[in-house]
């Protein structure tokens, strides 16, 4: 395991192949990601739309979660009986479906619904692509293939949000979704036709019943550490994101025309952020990488949370330097946890590591819902307190990767 775990100052260069990989696969996180995002921005035009609460929002967006995790669940158990490609076509083809279902949405109680298919295809997704991540790429280049795969998020800030901000406020909030579904079917051709099969696992001859593989992985103990840590890490991250929007608008003072900037700036130092973190990530340690970034995210969201009216110019600092701060701690984090399972429960460790990470981030945004008070302005109070429980998730998230990092070095 040593000489898997070292850090090397240079990789091997990546093949035609593996190239098209990654970039496939950024385009496919690009659609998954930007379908759970689209909703925060929208929540400026959502709740007047559909005359909604705050409590009502935080709903909309943590049913996501909520069946992502469910489905992670339900799925651990079978994620290494199959192709990998066969599994990852299956599940996306349900998103896109569960998306389609959102666009034509004309209520709240069936946008709901549509949110729940949504997650519960989408929220299996990105553990499979980070099995077929750690099945193709050896441990010394995963740091560059999780910076240019999570350039996904930078994508959809800078593409994605935009685009959709500009589509809801002419046409209506329903539009982005069309727009997803329309890049989505895209993509899933270009996987069916170019992906080889992933199988190399079935050798191992996986463990026949479900059950008893997903038992065998919720009760190993290395397992359970790192999804404690990844439970941590997703309370804070969740807990921001669906009332950002409103928070922008109402108050720091930036007007809704106004807000796709601040993506796009975040998304564009996200691009250059990624890339970077993941190729520094390799070479001096994955652990100090992340060190780095949740000081800097530490720093950056108690700035952030207690803002007032600001111009947009200092608000498009402190959210590209935020992000990169968030973007300092993903990449290395998962990077790591990629080093935990062994190949034959790779899949299945995926699954409920993704399960846990929309559960927790679903409570999370569930909690901020309560948290958060929307004046009759639209004004929201107490927001900074968010802040500080993000602040708290983070400093002990630091602790436990840190066990996770001396785990991996063995």
């Amino acid at each position: 395991m040593k000489d898997i775990m070292t850090e090397t100052k240079v990789s091997s260069a990546f093949t035609p192949y593996q190239k098209f990989i990654v970039a496939v696969l950024a385009f496919l996180q690009f659609t998954i990601i930007l379908d759970f995002m689209v909703l925060s921005p929208l929540g400026a035009i959502l709740m007047p739309a559909l005359q909604i609460s705050p409590s009502q929002f935080g709903l909309l967006v943590s049913v996501y979660a909520f069946s992502a995790g469910a489905s992670g669940i339900l799925a651990a158990g079978f994620a290494d009986r199959f192709d990998r490609k066969k599994l990852l076509l299956f599940f996306y083809t349900g998103f896109v479906l569960g998306t389609f279902l959102c666009a034509i949405a004309p209520s709240y109680h069936f946008l709901l619904f549509s949110r729940m298919i949504t997650g519960f295809f989408g929220g299996v997704i990105g553990s499979v692509v980070f099995a077929i991540t750690t099945d193709i790429f050896s441990f010394q280049m995963r740091g560059r293939v999780m910076g240019v795969i999570q350039t996904a998020f930078a994508a959809s800030q800078i593409f994605g949000l935009p685009l959709g901000l500009f589509l809801a406020n002419h046409w209506g909030w329903h539009m982005p979704f069309f727009l997803i579904v329309a890049v989505s079917v895209g993509v899933g051709v270009m996987i069916w036709r170019k992906m080889e099969p992933i199988d190399a696992h079935l050798k191992l001859r996986p463990d026949k019943n479900a059950f008893h593989h997903l038992i065998q992985t919720i009760s190993t103990p290395r397992y359970l550490q790192a999804f404690a840590t990844t439970a941590f890490m997703s309370t804070g991250g969740f807990m921001l994101m669906p009332f950002s929007s409103a928070f922008m608008l109402h108050n720091m003072g930036i007007s809704l025309d106004k807000i796709p900037f601040l993506y796009f700036t975040t998304g564009v130092s996200a691009i250059i952020a990624g890339p970077m973190v993941g190729r520094i990530s390799d070479r001096v340690g994955k652990f100090k990488v992340y060190v780095f970034g949740s000081l800097l995210t530490i720093a950056m969201v108690l700035i952030y949370t207690n803002l007032g009216v600001t111009s947009l110019a200092v608000a498009m600092v402190v959210n590209a330097v935020m992000f990169t701060g968030m973007f300092s701690r993903m990449i290395p984090a998962q990077t790591l946890m990629s080093a935990i399972p062994a190949m034959e429960s790779r899949g299945s460790f995926m699954a409920v590591n993704s399960s846990i990470q929309q559960v927790s981030g679903g409570f999370a945004s569930i909690l901020a819902g309560f948290i958060v008070l929307q004046g009759v302005d639209g004004h929201l109070e107490r927001f900074n307190l968010l802040g500080y429980c993000v602040v708290f998730a983070v400093s002990v998230t630091i602790v436990m990767m840190y066990f996770i990092n001396k785990k991996v070095s063995a």
